[in-house]
């Protein structure tokens, strides 16, 4: 499996809340009424999203400038 968001490590996440291993899968993200999707874990029970902080500081902070330079 190859995904970009996600490394090896983030699959060692457990849901706290369902007691579940996350999977990996696409998740819809909004943010200034702009939409995308990306893949990311993600708990399949209640739908919980794993955002770590290598993709927070990274990814999304480049897709937040380019959406704020609009």
């Amino acid at each position: 499996m190859k995904y970009d968001n996600v490394q090896p490590e983030d699959l060692n996440w457990r849901c706290e809340r369902c007691d579940c291993d996350l999977v990996v899968g696409p998740v819809a993200a909004t943010y200034m009424n702009n939409r995308f999707s990306t893949d990311l874990p993600y708990c399949p029970t209640c739908k919980t999203v794993l955002i770590v902080e290598r993709v927070a500081m990274g990814k999304m902070a480049e897709v937040e400038q380019i959406l704020e330079d609009k």
